[in-house]
């Protein structure tokens, strides 16, 4: 009964997702389904371990006979309940034997338990839905995943980093009941960094009235000239009718205000069935609002497809007017005038939460990159997640979309074709990346040859970007670099750019990685034993390294480069350079892993911001170098900086411009100042002071208001202070936190490259399959008791395989079932549970012969097993009585015992729990969903308990 019920509420829930306040408005509907989602692992290469998926007969032969979890009678109840976006690989523990390039997480080939994910969800589609079309759109899974419903196999989607469609339409039962499942394989990997595992972006359901707007069917893209702007649109109609159509388009254009500034209209046109067609149309715009940095305004494009006057369609189409200009002498040009190109590479994954970032995580780090000023991204080296770069459009920070493996072998075309089909509408995005670094072919004439091919393709799809290819070498013959529109560049020392500059005098150029130094934020002395490197800025080899300083320099002084992407904005997962075990994340970050500035992230903001600034470092914690030079730093943006220590002056000195100035220190304790000035006025300071020890826990939130919507965050940084309030550079602290009210954490991290604490602390559950399951027939149910002993074979049989029908026992008016397993293998604290099916009225359960009662959850029985009473090897037994329709039909669809019973494995959540590294941390909280007050509690060693409320609203 709880079971009907519980499908009943599911069922009325996504008719009202499908068919809520958005289909009185609109003839198109596409809503988020993040929620509801059920998770469980299974298993590389066992099927036992996999709830044999794979084994069925006709398995991939016939239609609908998806098996296991694929099958849509499949029972998920003893599964983990999971919201999208979700990572499970920053879930599981660290490991030596885990890959270090990608953060030597628990996953890949050496575990195969670890290593597959399925995800089930219940969708109930109305019947007044049929005659539309149904899909689902994933905007990206990690990785190699394959989707079903309903039992029947949909597609496979090899990439882990390419947004993907499937239509339902043909499979669904309309009106009732229908699962959608997905395997996915995390087992191998794409890249050399931390890549997460699982449905880490977000899942949409959609549906559209056979005639409509194609998926990214839309081509948006404006001309400025003087006060006027030309609009011209294609827009690709699909029909996916039993016959010919014929319609109209209609074109409507908003302002940033919403206004309609320009309309116009397509004549009728025809496209036959299953079959698209493409037309074009201009709309001109006085006075328009030009998409900028400083002012990231965005028209919207409404197009209504018509068919015998009706609206059948309506397709919203956000975009940007505005002209850019790549100049091989001058660098870029936005709206016409030139932009110097400050830039940071960044990989997608943040401390505690993994690659699974919610929508207001991507706009809190661009806030942060655009704080030490930054004006624009690459989005290495993969295609970037569609609310990334709704962000840069909304914030204004320009963007190099970056394809993942260079080729034009189909599947690699069809990911670059995807790429640009859903991205080109997107003001933020000025340069294509067909590649990065293809050491196989850099220098070749394949390397030539493939780079033009992939940039004719984005060409024809696109005409309005150029392209490039970031090369980690030149200045042969043939290459990469050859091939390419804008050269890009990685590392000015691996070339001699002013000589390919010489050399194709007509072509723009772009520094696309730069820096690739190591700095451990906080810390001033090299310690290998901890994975520490000094932040000092420093050359992380010979020649063909630079310091950010030498790096930067070097680029402002040559104006036809258009700027350099620094290698990188943030810290990351795995590539642990210059370690190896036990380093957990890279060093080459501006900032930490949660966004914290290095020093050498200082000196760019210095560099790449106009406010007066003056940064000063080591700290000046340092007992027992008393008298001892401690080498002192400042970076700033003003004329002059003046040193002084406990109020004496060290001598003022001539800061130059991109340059740092340098002190040696005798170290006493007390307080370190630098003060900048400008034109002999002093407008910038920075204080170092000798702390006392550690007294109280400071919590700082970046947003005291959150959106009660379920997805918003807040970053609250975590600071261990002394007596007088000052942050204490050298603390280490554990802190616990716990939240109640309307948020909930979501993940925690501190920068330091070798914690193998817990990011995100959950449940994890195994399966442990039933075995050698047995059957005889009974007439009452006492009977049971003397019969569950027996070990014997007599009067026993196996209830699933396949007897002849003459060949089959009459049924009995009862039945005893049993069935193995070994003991769960299970640490300290963790804990075994039996799910039962309901199999009956008077139904009964005994394990290892004692008679045990059922709780009831979900529907299903549950049983606590006491690890005190269990065997190395264990028995189940179940007593029932045979259904209406007879035991065989019961067997048959018993999916050989899983749908009787499941025996789960559950290691419970660690506690939330982090230490600060270098005095600071980070916890990550997100909405419930539900509006009021959150109160976050931070108890650290030794540390007065400390409260923080924010507001959901």
């Amino acid at each position: 009964m709880r079971r009907q019920l519980l499908t009943s509420w599911l069922l009325a829930l996504a008719m009202f997702v499908i068919a809520g306040p958005a289909a009185a408005d609109d003839v198109r509907q596409r809503v988020r389904i993040d929620d509801g989602w059920r998770f469980a692992l299974g298993h590389a290469w066992d099927p036992a371990q996999d709830f044999d998926h794979g084994t069925r007969a006709f398995f991939f032969a016939k239609a609908g006979f998806g098996d296991g979890p694929a099958a849509a009678d499949f029972d998920d109840r003893p599964w983990r309940r999971v919201d999208l976006p979700h990572d499970w690989a920053v879930e599981l523990p660290f490991s030596e034997r885990g890959s270090s390039p990608h953060g030597s997480k628990a996953i890949g080939r050496a575990f195969p338990e670890n290593s597959i994910g399925w995800y089930r969800r219940e969708l109930a589609i109305p019947a007044s839905a049929q005659g539309r079309r149904i899909a689902l759109e994933f905007d990206g899974v990690f990785r190699d995943s394959v989707v079903w419903i309903n039992g029947h196999y949909l597609r496979r989607e090899a990439s882990g980093y390419s947004s993907f469609r499937v239509d339902l339409t043909d499979y669904l039962n309309y009106g009732g009941r229908n699962v959608v499942a997905v395997r996915v394989d995390a087992t191998t990997q794409e890249g050399w960094w931390y890549e997460g595992a699982g449905l880490y972006r977000h899942v949409w359901l959609t549906q559209t009235d056979p005639l409509h707007v194609d998926h990214w069917g839309t081509f948006v893209r404006s001309t400025v000239a003087g006060q006027r702007a030309e609009v011209a649109v294609d827009t690709t109609v699909r029909n996916d009718g039993k016959g010919a159509a014929s319609f109209t388009l209609e074109h409507e254009l908003r302002d940033p205000d919403g206004r309609v500034v320009a309309r116009t209209a397509v004549p009728a046109r025809q496209v036959a069935a299953d079959a698209a067609f493409t037309s074009g149309a201009t709309l001109r715009v006085a006075m328009p609002r030009l998409w900028s940095l400083e002012t990231p305004q965005r028209y919207t494009l409404t197009t209504r497809v018509r068919r015998d006057g009706r609206v059948v369609d309506r397709y919203d189409t956000p975009f940007g007017i505005r002209s850019i200009r790549f100049d091989a002498d001058q660098g870029f040009f936005l709206n016409g005038r030139p932009v110097k190109l400050h830039g940071a590479n960044n990989h997608q994954d943040h401390a505690g939460i993994g690659i699974a970032l919610p929508d207001a995580m991507h706009d809190a780090r661009l806030r942060m990159l655009k704080a030490m000023g930054v004006n624009a991204i690459r989005s290495a080296h993969h295609p970037a997640t569609p609310e990334l770069l709704d962000a840069c459009d909304r914030l204004g920070i320009l963007v190099i979309d970056e394809h993942r493996m260079m080729g034009t072998a189909p599947q690699i075309r069809d990911e670059l074709e995807r790429m640009v089909r859903r991205d080109r509408n997107h003001p933020s995005i000025i340069l294509w990346s067909v590649g990065n670094e293809e050491w196989a072919i850099e220098n070749t004439e394949i390397g030539t040859r493939l780079a033009r091919e992939m940039q004719a393709i984005v060409a024809r799809l696109d005409p309005t970007r150029p392209a490039t290819l970031a090369a980690s070498s030149s200045g042969q013959p043939e290459g990469t670099s050859v091939g390419s529109q804008v050269i890009g560049f990685n590392y000015k020392g691996q070339h001699d750019i002013d000589a390919m500059h010489r050399r194709f005098p007509q072509r723009p150029m772009v520094v696309t990685e730069e820096g690739l130094t190591y700095a451990t934020r906080g810390v001033y002395a090299d310690d290998a034993a901890r994975v520490q490197v000094a932040a000092y800025d420093r050359r992380s080899g010979g020649a063909s390294t630079s310091t950010i300083e030498e790096a930067w320099r070097f680029n402002a002084e040559r104006p036809f480069l258009a700027g350099m992407f620094v290698w990188t904005g943030f810290d990351y997962r795995g590539e642990t350079t210059p370690f190896g075990w036990p380093a957990i994340s890279s060093q080459f970050g501006m900032m930490d892993t949660t966004g914290a500035l290095k020093d050498s992230g200082y000196y760019l903001k210095a560099a790449w911001t106009t406010e007066p600034m003056v940064h000063l470092l080591p700290h000046w914690n340092w007992p027992g170098r008393e008298g001892q030079p401690i080498d002192v730093r400042v970076y700033g943006n003003t004329e002059d900086v003046e040193l002084l220590l406990n109020g004496r002056s060290l001598g003022r000195k001539t800061l130059q411009r991109y340059g740092h100035l340098q002190w040696s220190v005798p170290y006493e304790p007390g307080t370190l100042v630098a003060r900048g000035y400008r034109r002999g006025e002093w407008v910038a300071s920075d204080t170092v002071a000798t702390t006392g020890d550690g007294a109280a826990v400071r919590l700082t939130v970046d947003r005291a208001k959150i959106r009660a919507d379920g997805t918003d965050v807040a970053l609250v940084t975590v600071n261990v202070v002394d007596r007088e309030g000052r942050v204490v550079p050298t603390a280490s602290q554990r802190i616990d936190f716990e939240v109640d009210g309307a948020a909930r954490l979501i993940g925690m991290g501190n920068g330091d490259p070798g914690s193998h604490e817990a990011d995100k602390p959950a449940e994890r559950h195994r399966f442990v399959p039933l075995t050698e399951w047995r059957h005889r027939g009974i007439e009452r149910p006492e009977d049971a008791a003397a019969l569950i002993a027996d070990t014997g074979a007599t009067g026993w049989r196996e209830p699933f395989g396949w007897v002849p029908p003459e060949q089959q026992p009459a049924d009995s008016a009862w039945n005893l079932v049993r069935a193995s397993f070994p003991r769960p293998t299970t640490a300290a604290g963790e804990r075994s549970t039996l799910f039962i099916g309901d199999l009956g009225a008077g139904q009964l359960v005994y394990v290892n012969g004692r008679a045990v009662t059922p709780r009831l959850e979900q529907g299903l029985g549950v049983v606590d097993l006491d690890p005190a009473q269990l065997r190395d090897r264990n028995t189940l037994a179940l007593v029932f009585p045979t259904p209406a329709g007879g035991l065989r039909a019961m067997t048959d669809n018993a999916q050989g015992g899983k749908r009787w019973v499941t025996l789960r494995a559950t290691t419970p959540a660690a506690p939330w729990q982090r230490r600060v590294f270098n005095g600071q941390a980070q916890v990550i909280l997100q909405s419930t969903g539900a509006s009021g007050p959150a109160t976050l509690r931070a108890r650290g060693e030794g540390l007065p308990t400390t409260t923080l409320t924010i507001d959901a609203f």
